[in-house]
């Protein structure tokens, strides 16, 4: 192998990836959910056939993992399962088979289970049980009402310590005095350049160019570093990064899985209507409230304007949340899958907004939480009248009417129009009676045909509809069991918070909806809710420390972890909602501490004894960006990426072999043009059936489920993928011709320019030696190949060896 690779290969491993134990908690307690709605059901339908505990083939042997730390502690089992169902030797072909979606979810939880197998310092299996069981008769205790994260959020006061007099920013006291209580010290501020990087990754998902940092530099004071992140907050591409974000929390993707994968007709308005939401910095409780009750709010707008707005259609277009789940267009029963559907939405709303697992509670009582199962379908009765996905018609998958996608058009824009198609249907039908030649009629008949088939000329938006005023009943159902329905329930919220019923008095009487999501969505954006504030200002935390004060984002429950520093938390959803729930200016309240601004070195042994896992926070964390800012940071550095923002989705060229792993080998994938392919990654389409191989290699976010941590793995797969995938070798070629261009001809100013461009620092002497050698060696080796420019390889395979270093993808 040349020596670029053995480089490059050498440069990717000196990084070994090391799970804190918050994140270890965090990959546990999502592997058990994971087990038990994607894994259980699959091996018991297709496996237990022939490897149960009377049968076992193979001396195979699955109906023992009855419980999720059964399984935990036979990773070798799991591997044999992965190996063969991957080599396609299980299940037998003459057998039946699992879906695209089945075996999708069974092969992911396999990787992350192998990828935990493989981890250092796992905690024991026996912390994976988690909290106390609850059995019995459901209650509610005074433990549980008392539970921290069902509590009113209070403005705590600011804490006092030795160094309150040096700390401008309130969340370094409450840092500081954790550290405090341990005899423990914050660390010193990491340099100007680590600085400068942090905060591009943090808030574009972009590197900072080498002028960037040299002028940080140069000036490294307090007032610079407001006004850089005031510059960057300001840039279009924050809004592309942070948007991101939000989309694994909602499960985005542009086509509907299973065999076919079918497309979601204008997903993407959705995508950048959630990215102008971040840039235009909306209000956090109104973007919950557009997304979850949007065309009720529309609707208002319009009585009270008649005229639609740009706020408007885009009430309209956040209801594409409600639309973006998976989709089953040929399910066993109609029934079932439309409760399958309504527990997608659930799930996703319960995730995403308030922190809480309440999809446990669909077939009994949450095992640990304090959530019934009447607690599940009194909130699942507020998305009961939601028009289902898809058209019903007889042996079908559809729910509803059909009606998935609204125009972006006002009532009376619509009408207009129609009356005047039916005037030129009208005209045309009358001039085609009068005519008497044959070409003429022919002309006139081709006519009639298109102002017949003429359909309005406005934008179109995925959009949620309801069925209408009257709302469906929901009725508990047994074991969760669609054909088994019990008591009936009214929208409620959860009774631990001991709330009163939601009132819908005061619907108009023309009204087209139930106005039960508006009542949900108003009762979560509500200031004095114990956990939208929380649960959002923790996610904010998380991305720029690594880890959230509570390390599991998406779990606030018993399951959940408990935040590490409960006071700063409740400071900050305080002043989050104080700041008009104001996302940038949290973004920049936490990036003006000095605990921000911290080293990510782990050179204190006094502090490493003590808090190992930096649990109190006296250093920064040592991060790996994610799967799409390494691609744009590629891009980026080599001179190619493409800024333009928004509309539809760009297609990537794949390669032939990656098109055959979907049922439909590729249908409906149309390779975008090689410019509009360099856009950023956020622009890329996301079809579930068939991904993109670089940023599903690197961890990208599963769209089945909502994902608020994604695993940080480090597998060989990677650096080979890294190394060899066209776009990464093309994007190599770029940055050769662009260091040749601005560094010239002499081999030392181009691999200065390439370090400067892909790492924002000058060589090292010792590094600027072995590059020097590297491309000598490479030189000699094109020339013995046969090259027709060997300069140009050498350099070519020099850039790609250095785009593949961790200093490159690590924020420090």
């Amino acid at each position: 192998k040349s020596s670029s690779i053995l480089v490059a290969v050498l440069l990717w491993t000196t990084v070994p990836g090391r799970m804190t134990s918050a994140a270890e908690d965090a990959v546990l307690h999502s592997l058990e959910r994971d087990y038990q709605a994607g894994v259980q059901p699959v091996i018991k339908q297709y496996c237990l056939g022939c490897h149960a505990t009377e049968k076992h083939k193979g001396d195979l042997d699955l109906e023992r993992f009855k419980s999720f730390s059964e399984a935990l502690n036979q990773p070798k089992v799991w591997r044999r399962v992965f190996e063969q169902i991957t080599e396609g030797e299980m299940p037998p072909s003459e057998k039946p088979q699992p879906t695209v979606a089945e075996r999708e979810a069974l092969l992911n939880w396999l990787t992350k289970l192998n990828a935990f197998a493989d981890a250092p310092h796992k905690p024991s299996i026996a912390s994976a049980s988690g909290p106390r069981l609850r059995s019995g008769k459901f209650t509610i205790s005074a433990a549980d009402q008392n539970y921290w994260a069902f509590q009113p959020v209070h403005l705590p006061v600011l804490p006092r310590t030795s160094k309150s007099a040096k700390l401008k920013n309130p969340v370094d006291a409450f840092v500081s005095a954790g550290l405090e209580a341990r005899k423990l010290s914050m660390s010193p501020l990491a340099t100007p350049r680590e600085l400068v990087r942090r905060v591009s990754f943090d808030l574009l998902g972009l590197p900072p160019t080498p002028e960037q940092v040299a002028t940080f530099e140069k000036n490294p004071t307090d007032a610079a570093w407001a006004e850089l992140i005031d510059r960057l907050l300001a840039s279009p591409h924050y809004g592309e990064r942070w948007g991101r974000h939000w989309l694994d929390l909602v499960r985005y993707a542009e086509s509907n899985g299973y065999e076919r994968d079918g497309v979601k007709p204008n997903a993407w308005r959705y995508r950048d209507y959630v990215i102008e939401a971040f840039n235009s910095d909306k209000p956090y409780d109104r973007f919950i409230r557009e997304q979850l009750a949007g065309d009720e709010i529309a609707d208002e707008q319009l009585a009270a304007t008649t005229a639609g707005s740009q706020e408007w259609r885009d009430a309209i277009i956040a209801t594409g949340f409600y639309r973006l789940h998976v989709w089953d267009d040929e399910p066993d029963s109609t029934v079932k899958a439309e409760f399958d559907d309504l527990d997608d939405i659930m799930v996703a709303t319960s995730t995403a907004f308030m922190g809480l697992t309440i999809g446990c509670a669909r077939c009994h009582d949450h095992k640990y939480d304090p959530i019934s199962q009447t607690d599940y379908y009194s909130m699942l009765s507020f998305f009961r009248s939601i028009d289902g996905y898809g058209l019903q018609h007889t042996g079908g998958g559809g729910r509803g009417t059909g009606k998935i996608q609204r125009p972006l058009a006002t009532v009376a824009e619509l009408e207009k129009w129609e009356v005047g198609k039916r005037q030129r249907i009208k005209e045309a039908e009358q001039r085609l009676a009068q005519a008497s030649d044959a070409g003429a009629r022919k002309r006139l008949e081709a006519e009639l045909k298109k102002a017949r088939e003429a359909t309005p000329p406005f934008d179109y938006a995925l959009a949620v509809a309801e069925n209408g005023p009257k709302p469906k009943v929901t009725q508990v159902l047994a074991r969760g069991d669609a054909f088994t329905p019990k008591a009936e329930v009214s929208p409620a919220f959860p009774a631990v918070l001991g709330l009163p019923a939601p009132s819908f008095s005061g619907r108009s009487a023309d009204a087209t909806t139930t106005g039960r999501r508006r009542v949900l969505a108003d009762w979560i954006a509500n200031p004095q809710n114990p956990l939208t504030a929380r649960v959002m200002v923790n996610r904010i935390w998380q991305k720029h420390f690594g880890v959230g004060i509570v390390p599991t984002p998406d779990d606030f429950g018993q399951m959940g972890e408990r935040p590490t520093n409960q006071p700063l938390l409740d400071y900050l959803a305080s002043e989050f909602v104080a700041s008009g729930w104001s996302m940038k200016h949290m973004h920049k309240l936490i990036m003006m501490s000095r605990a921000y601004r911290m080293s990510s070195r782990a050179d204190n042994r006094r502090a490493l004894t003590a808090d190992e896992a930096n649990t109190l926070l006296w250093r920064q964390n040592l991060r790996r960006v994610e799967a799409e800012v390494v691609r744009d940071t590629m891009l980026a550095v080599s001179g190619t990426l493409n800024p333009k923002r928004g509309g539809p989705s760009v297609f990537p060229t794949l390669p032939k072999e990656v098109h055959g792993t979907q049922d439909s080998s590729g249908k409906g994938w149309a390779d975008s043009p090689a410019g509009e392919q360099n856009r950023r990654s956020v622009y890329l389409v996301v079809k579930r059936a068939l991904k993109v191989p670089l940023l599903e290699c690197l961890d990208f976010a599963n769209s089945a489920s909502p994902v608020g941590v994604r695993p940080n793995t480090t597998t060989a797969p990677q650096a080979l993928m890294l190394l060899n995938d066209a776009f990464v070798q093309t994007q190599a070629a770029a940055l050769a011709a662009r260091v040749t261009r601005e560094g010239g001809e002499r081999n030392e100013n181009q691999i200065a320019r390439a370090f400067q461009l892909v790492l924002q620092r000058a060589p090292t002497k010792a590094e600027s030696k072995a590059s020097l050698s590297l491309l000598a060696d490479q030189r000699k080796r094109a020339i013995a190949e046969g090259a027709r420019e060997p300069g140009s390889v050498a350099l070519t395979s020099f850039c790609r060896g250095l785009l593949n270093v961790n200093e490159m993808i690590y924020v420090d």
